[in-house]
């Protein structure tokens, strides 16, 4: 159970830094543009993916428990 949690937080995770490069990469606002022309882009494209990582791994670890089967302790 532990494992399939993980593993869908992990997926989460993936697809929250997929979107961040997604949102740099297509320009998305002049954010590539201006992470182009930055001295030092890490800091601000971190600031970005981060949370967009962490917020989408949530969210799916959220949907992967709804979609869990559930036993009942007491079975009669």
């Amino acid at each position: 159970m532990l494992g399939f949690l993980a593993l869908n937080a992990a997926f989460g995770a993936f697809l929250g830094f997929l979107v961040a490069f997604a949102i740099i990469w297509l320009d998305l606002g002049g954010l590539g543009t201006s992470l182009s022309r930055s001295s030092d882009p890490v800091l601000p494209a971190l600031m970005l993916a981060v949370p967009l990582a962490l917020t989408f791994a949530a969210a799916v670890t959220a949907s992967a428990v709804m979609i869990m089967p559930y036993r009942k302790k007491k079975q009669r």
